[in-house]
Parts: structure tokens; C-alpha cells; sequence
């Protein structure tokens, strides 16, 4: 949950607001390494916030799960292989896509095992990518994980993001049991039909290479209904926290580039 901002007598220049237009979100390619009995839960929730046209394609071995059926944006496809082989990994052109996600094998194997095998893969897929020419788009890797304890080894396989779903239910849990009432805020944040976590480009917001606060980039948001709570500074995509700087004070300033994100809470 944000913590509450401090009164902020930050300017707001209003110069530097971009007109209240949305640039449209493109098709997206996502490729989707393994499965597990949550991949159909993620594929379908993939569907209600993709751009209609965009594709999923899933590496999974034989016999694992069917597919979800009934989707409406997104088409996806299927090809059997092992998820730790470097020749089927490397035949999937895994630089033809905008997004990866790493499913860890929970269904068959133990915690350790498991995340043995998630780790292996993102090995791989480390070494593919950097062999790609230098300034190449790279796709974004999101892994999940098992064990907390091995966030830090897979780290070093430069993954955009980790996420430990034991861990972040578990968190979701504590804090609700702590005030009920935040039961109503995660459901409407977690649920599709509800208000959503997006990163849109800063240029919708205000005028790119202009040194601006937070403030006026809340203000830019405000008309549209929106709630901005953070930046994602591309140039810091390689630090720690991925670039994200969440919850920052009004008088917090940046020169804004394209490919910079601002964090909104918004409906669609």
C-alpha cells in the first residue's frame, strides 16, 4: 500500500502538459517458456489486457495441460520441446518477441528442483539474448520462482523481474488480515475489470526533454482519470528496481525520454 505523501508545494508547469490523448497500446508478441497449472490462469488474464491481435506462444513438454480455450484477444500456439535445451530454445527466435515468461515446473518437481530448472533456463536465455548485435530491442524477461532464497541466483541472469507467488500471496494475506478493509483494494487492483497498475509513455503525459516535477506528471494525469504513482526511467532499466521509482515526492523532477514510462492507476 503507498504511503501517504507528504503536503507538497512543488509548481506545477503547466507549459509542459501534453494533450489528454492515449497513445494506442501496439499488438505483443509474448513468449512463454514451461508450464505449470497456473499458466492457463496467466494466459487468460493476459487476454483481457492485450491489444487485440497479440500472441502468445508456449514451450511446453509433452503432456503438459491444455490450453485455454475461449480467449478474445489473444491467439496462442504451442510447440513441445524441453524448456532447458539450448537447441530448442534457441530455435524459437526468442528476439522476435516483446515479452518473456518463465513458468517454473511446480506441477512434478520440488521447490529446489524446480527453480534448478527455471534457473537454467533463464541461463540460456541470457546467453542467447547477449549474443544478439548491440542496440537490437531486447525483449522484457519475467521468471517466476519457488523459493525466495533463489531470487538471488537468478539475478545474475539479468531477468527483468522475479516474482515468488507464494511469497506475494502471502504478503497480500498479512495485510489484509491486518485491515479487512484492504481486502476490497487488492480485489479491485488484481481483478481485470477493476483499476490496474500500467506503465504508459511519458510523452502522453508532458513534453519529452523537458526537465519537469511529479507533480505537474500528476496533474497530467489527473484529467484522464488516472492516479500517477510512479516513473520508469528506461536509461535505469539495468538498476536494481528495474528503473521504477514508486511513490515519489511532488517535488521529485526528471527530464522525461521517450521510452520513460509514468505508473498510473487507471481503469483501462
Amino acid at each position: 500500500v503507498l504511503a501517504a505523501a507528504a503536503p507538497s508545494t512543488a509548481v506545477i508547469d503547466e507549459a509542459a502538459l501534453a494533450a489528454a490523448t492515449r497513445t494506442p497500446e501496439p499488438e505483443t508478441s509474448t513468449l512463454v517458456i514451461g508450464w505449470n497449472e497456473r499458466t492457463p490462469v496467466v494466459l487468460r488474464e493476459l487476454d483481457e489486457y492485450v491489444t487485440p491481435g497479440s500472441t502468445a506462444h508456449v514451450l511446453s513438454g509433452h503432456g503438459e495441460g491444455q490450453l485455454p480455450d475461449g480467449l478474445r484477444s489473444l491467439r496462442v500456439t504451442r510447440q513441445r520441446g524441453s524448456t532447458t535445451d539450448r537447441a530448442s530454445l534457441d530455435a524459437l527466435g526468442v528476439e522476435r518477441y516483446d515479452h518473456i515468461m518463465v513458468m517454473c515446473p511446480s506441477d512434478d518437481l520440488d521447490p529446489q528442483r524446480a527453480d534448478a530448472r527455471t534457473l537454467v533456463t533463464l541461463l540460456h536465455l541470457r546467453d542467447i539474448l547477449d549474443a544478439l548485435p548491440g542496440g537490437a530491442p531486447m525483449p522484457s524477461v519475467v521468471s517466476e520462482m519457488l523459493d525466495d532464497r533463489n531470487r538471488a541466483l537468478a539475478q545474475v541472469t539479468k531477468v527483468d523481474d522475479v516474482i515468488v507467488s507464494d511469497q506475494v500471496l502471502s504478503l497480500i494475506l498479512a495485510q489484509i488480515s491486518e485491515n479487512p478493509a484492504l481486502g476490497a483494494v487488492f480485489g479491485d487492483l488484481l481483478d481485470a475489470e477493476g483499476s490496474e497498475v500500467y506503465l504508459r509513455p511519458a510523452g502522453d503525459y508532458v513534453a519529452l526533454g523537458r526537465e519537469v516535477n511529479f507533480a505537474t506528471v500528476v496533474a497530467a494525469a489527473a484529467p484522464r482519470d488516472e492516479a500517477a504513482i510512479g516513473l520508469r526511467i528506461a536509461a535505469d532499466a539495468g538498476g536494481e528496481f528495474g528503473g521504477v521509482i514508486v511513490n515519489p515526492p511532488k517535488s521529485h523532477t526528471f527530464v522525461p525520454q521517450a521510452g520513460d514510462r509514468i505508473v498510473v492507476l487507471a481503469e483501462d
